[in-house]
């Protein structure tokens, strides 16, 4: 007996980790998918659809039969719809459209840009007037005057509805705890859906145009202005609350001249991030017909025109940078202000009246004169772009070719299509149980139930194959994301050279709408799927690496320090301690990588990614086909809070103590 014993207590008991069980499911899972696949894989043809489709394009022309007598959309949808279309047609014919008669806007262009000089510098300074200035010159240089300025007016529309909304609701939030807990949830779910989402079902109540674009444009720009306003006013010094409590002031007192005034800075830059979200998605909305410079990239994006897709590509960057560079300069303003004002306010004040007499002077030419008010077309240097763009383009393919056909070759025949094989084609339950196995061993019990409920709504929705496809791309392209990450994220938070250099770039990437990335892409790799990887790398890339490098940075220096004391390399303090220590933020940037590609994977429908992008712009271009791409917008929502709730649960276990 004692032996046995003995033998028994020194037989090594074998513990099964984490790692260990991931493992085993990706094993299982791919044993079993090789003796299993093409069985039940769900997959509908591009051309097919399923009878819950069918349904929801049955009740799209119930909608439109019943629309001119639907008390709810009498009084209702239609009442909203002309009121947002009376205020956009105002912006357009301000600046973009004629109107009242006129051959031209109300002002053209010199005035426009004298406005917009005036204004640059009034609220930054001399050098943003001049970068504000030179950037709308250009913008008539190239050709796209008009296209810019609908544009412009879409954006201005929809960001005026975003403050008027979005700044008094953020500061209810940020003085009611029980108001900011119930919009908090809201606002993640409106900022965990891609853009491409809102489009469909906003159609089916409010039309295509204008109205329509905004609206969407609306929902997805405001969540910024509001988590940023209230965490503004959350953030106002307890000191000076106190100090204006012991004076007596009423609670009204208390927000318009201490709390609103104190937090002004902040709530600025919660406008300027509402304004590049508003931005990006004003030229995304060209799918439903919304006037301005997506307009013109999708059209060109559609004819493979490369030349005239990055012309407008290059106005959309150039008209983003001059709004985030104004209103960061405005936010700096007003932060001086607070702490004295501008050193010379007298002489200031001076040259701001008379900017503004010449401005006015500006406006009266443009309202008179048509040299003033059309942009003169004899100067444009836009057709010299696109054809140099598309000369450069013809050389590269041509020249290039071996490299660009080699990378995306490989890439797609070593990578994409294995993974994708592996989810798409394998048998549905197959793939649902590895990714419910993979949810409870990364993120736990909650974030297997939300999976859960995904997977199943999916298959409703009868999209279930092209999910997977869009999927197996979204996690391809984060894995490329965090290796990038991780490389650049780390030295940046190691060298401060480093990040000064990469950080702007960085900034730079954020500014610009989605759209912008696929056109150099798709000129060097033509139409296909590695094309809206590739985007979707770079778009996802500078959020993820920022997180990253603040991850490291937040490491405690005397960790650091004490690794390096005992003779640590460079690597092992890196791999032992900073990485570990930070790694709360790379899940973090995980996080937000996914859901910037997953946005980025769905645009490149428009360049052949299939999966649901391709399905979302089907329904746009083909009327049988609405149902179908509303379903695939629906598909991509619970991908996304799925991708969501898996990687900030990991992200929470990971910040949990030990």
């Amino acid at each position: 007996m004692s032996a046995v014993a003995t033998a028994d207590v020194a037989r090594p008991k074998l513990v099964v980790t984490r790692p260990m069980a991931i493992v085993g499911v990706l094993v299982a899972w791919v044993v079993l998918w090789f003796l299993l696949r093409g069985q039940h894989t769900l997959y509908l043809a591009p051309a097919d659809t399923t009878p819950l489709q069918d349904s929801l394009n049955d009740l799209r022309d119930t909608v439109d039969a019943n629309r001119n007598t639907s008390p709810i959309f009498v009084y209702g949808f239609d009442v909203i719809r002309q009121v947002i279309d009376t205020l956009v047609t105002a912006f357009l014919a301000l600046i973009a459209d004629p109107s009242a008669g006129r051959p031209v806007p109300q002002i053209g262009w010199l005035g426009v840009v004298a406005i917009g000089t005036w204004l640059g510098y009034t609220f930054g300074t001399w050098r943003i007037a001049l970068l504000v200035g030179l950037g709308l010159t250009f913008l008539g240089l190239q050709g796209l005057w008009v296209e810019s300025m609908q544009t412009l007016a879409l954006t201005l529309a929809a960001v005026l509805l975003c403050i008027l909304i979005g700044v008094p609701l953020g500061i209810w939030a940020g003085l009611n705890d029980r108001v900011n807990q119930a919009i908090t949830p809201v606002l993640d779910f409106m900022q965990t859906m891609p853009t491409f989402v809102y489009l469909a079902p906003l159609t089916l109540f409010f039309l295509i145009g204008p109205a329509s674009a905004t609206i969407a444009t609306l929902i997805y720009a405001i969540p910024p202005v509001i988590r940023i306003t209230a965490h503004g006013i959350r953030n106002v010094s307890a000191s000076a609350l106190e100090s204006s409590t012991s004076l007596g002031v009423t609670r009204w007192q208390m927000l318009g001249k201490v709390q609103v005034p104190l937090a002004k800075r902040t709530i600025v830059l919660g406008v300027n991030q509402t304004m590049m979200a508003a931005l990006s998605m004003a030229t995304i909305a060209a799918l439903i017909d919304a006037p301005g410079l997506g307009k013109v990239v999708l059209r060109a994006l559609q004819s493979l025109d490369v030349g005239t897709a990055f012309n407008a590509g290059l106005a959309i960057v150039v008209l983003a940078i001059l709004l985030d560079r104004s209103l960061t300069a405005a936010s700096v303003r007003v932060e001086q202000e607070q702490h004295g004002g501008p050193a010379h306010p007298k002489r200031r004040r001076m040259l701001i009246i008379g900017l503004g007499v010449v401005t006015l002077f500006a406006v009266y030419l443009s309202r008179t004169y048509l040299w003033a008010a059309e942009f003169p077309s004899e100067v444009s240097i836009g057709s010299s772009i696109a054809a140099g763009v598309q000369a450069a383009t013809e050389w590269a393919q041509l020249n290039l070719y071996f490299i660009t056909v080699w990378c995306k070759d490989v890439f797609t025949l070593f990578v994409l299509d294995p993974l994708q094989s592996l989810f798409a084609d394998s048998p549905f339950y197959l793939t649902g149980a590895a990714v419910l196995a993979l949810a409870y061993l990364l993120a736990g019990v909650r974030a297997l139930v939300v999976a859960a409920v995904c997977l199943v709504l999916i298959i409703v929705t009868g999209l279930w194959s092209d999910s997977m496809v869009t999927l197996a791309a979204t996690l391809v392209a984060t894995v490329v994301v965090m290796v990038l990450a991780l490389a650049f994220g780390v030295w940046m938070g190691r060298s401060d050279s480093a990040d000064r250099f990469i950080r702007p770039a960085l900034d730079a990437g954020q500014t610009m709408p989605a759209f912008v990335y696929l056109v150099p892409f798709l000129g060097l790799f033509g139409s296909t799927r590695f094309t809206a990887i590739v985007a979707a790398v770079v778009y996802g890339a500078p959020v993820a690496i920022k997180l990253v490098c603040d991850g490291v940075r937040g490491v405690s220096p005397t960790a650091v320090e004490a690794a390096t004391s005992a003779g640590s390399t460079s690597w092992q303090t890196i791999t032992k301690v900073q990485l570990p220590m930070a790694r709360r933020g790379v899940a973090l940037a995980a996080n937000q990588g996914l859901i910037y590609v997953l946005s980025m994977v769905v645009v490149g429908g428009l360049v052949g990614a299939g999966g649901l992008g391709y399905d979302v712009v089907a329904g746009f271009s083909q009327a049988q086909l609405w149902g179908k791409g509303l379903a695939a917008g629906f598909a991509i929502v619970l991908l996304g809070i799925m991708l969501d709730r898996i990687t900030q649960s990991a992200a929470d276990r990971l910040g949990a103590p030990n």
